[in-house]
């Protein structure tokens, strides 16, 4: 007799379908509808109708390219992410060594590492309303501070000083994320084998030796990830700068692309055509940048062996067909 097998399958095919709906509806139509926004003259508040630029469909890329404040705005990006990525990987590379070394044992490590990644998980918004308190004018913790200690007779206005403003929203952005920086490090280091820094031991390499000779060289893949994660969020930095020096500060001076992309959409003349353009033209950069840190990072000794590999392979399936 015949035993009818019972098919699973279509189960988890219906259990899939709200979220598909729920991709479809809130992310795939917005990414699909913002990208054809970039080739139409749709502008203003409460329209409705719009027409695709068929003469000229290039045109909002052309007009936001050459537009000096996004200019001002990308380059105020790339600054503002050098200044908190670069002390954020160097801080979290020593403390992802010190927690996972076995030479210093830290008491209480837990308690350490919650402290530190616990700015990653407060708010931007309660950051913001912190720091713009802290660097308040005319009354303020840090006016206090530099005027007790006769550094300045009046009250300093920080957030007018446009590089003052740039280091207070790099400082913010570092503070915040160098702790999940150091969380996925250690998670990298405790992942490798201790028998190679056992054999390390043995034949008398210190500590930095092992770190230099056998962390770094195994972290080259966590790093690429931490690089271009970084990367990404980087570019598209707003909470921070939008709330808490107001306006972007003197000059612009911390008006970063996501700002600029939200100031042509939600302010003054609802510019939806190029706001759309400026999105897509950072989505075309951050490719770009993520394409190029993986090349300059991988490792060339493992990409030559698998093209031996693949030589290797294919010598073998010619020498396959010749004797066939």
């Amino acid at each position: 007799m015949k035993t009818k097998k019972l098919s699973y399958a279509r189960y988890g095919y219906i259990f899939s379908i709200p979220f598909v709906v729920a991709f479809c509806v809130f992310t795939l139509y917005p990414v699909i509808f913002t990208v054809a926004l970039g080739f139409t003259d749709f502008k203003g508040l409460g329209a409705t109708t719009f027409h695709f630029l068929a003469d000229d469909p290039f045109k909002n890329f052309r007009a936001i390219l050459t537009a000096p404040t996004f200019q001002t705005a990308l380059k105020n990006t790339f600054i503002m992410w050098g200044m908190n990525f670069l002390p954020q990987i160097l801080l979290a590379l020593v403390l992802a060594a010190w927690f996972s070394g076995t030479l210093f044992k830290v008491k209480g490590q837990g308690f350490f590492k919650v402290v530190f990644y616990m700015p990653n998980i407060i708010t931007a918004a309660t950051i913001a309303i912190l720091f713009g308190a802290l660097f308040g004018y005319p009354m303020g913790p840090m006016n206090d501070l530099v005027t007790s200690l006769g550094l300045a007779k009046d009250p300093i206005f920080f957030f007018q000083n446009k590089w003052v403003a740039k280091g207070v929203v790099a400082f913010i952005q570092f503070w915040m994320w160098y702790g999940y920086t150091m969380i996925i490090l250690i998670s990298g280091i405790l992942g490798m084998s201790p028998e190679w820094f056992e054999a390390a031991e043995l034949d008398g390499a210190t500590g930095w030796q092992k770190f230099f000779y056998i962390t770094l060289p195994n972290l080259r893949t966590i790093i690429i990830y931490t690089l271009v994660t970084s990367l990404i969020g980087g570019l598209q930095m707003f909470d921070i700068p939008k709330l808490l020096v107001l306006n972007s500060g003197p000059d612009n001076a911390t008006l970063t692309a996501s700002v600029f992309i939200y100031n042509q959409a939600f302010s003054g003349s609802y510019m939806y055509n190029r706001a759309s353009a400026a999105s897509m033209i950072m989505f075309a950069i951050i490719c770009v940048l993520s394409a190029i840190v993986f090349v300059l990072l991988q490792d060339k000794s493992e990409v030559q062996a698998r093209k031996e590999l693949k030589r290797a392979a294919k010598a073998a399936r010619k020498g396959r067909g010749i004797g066939a």
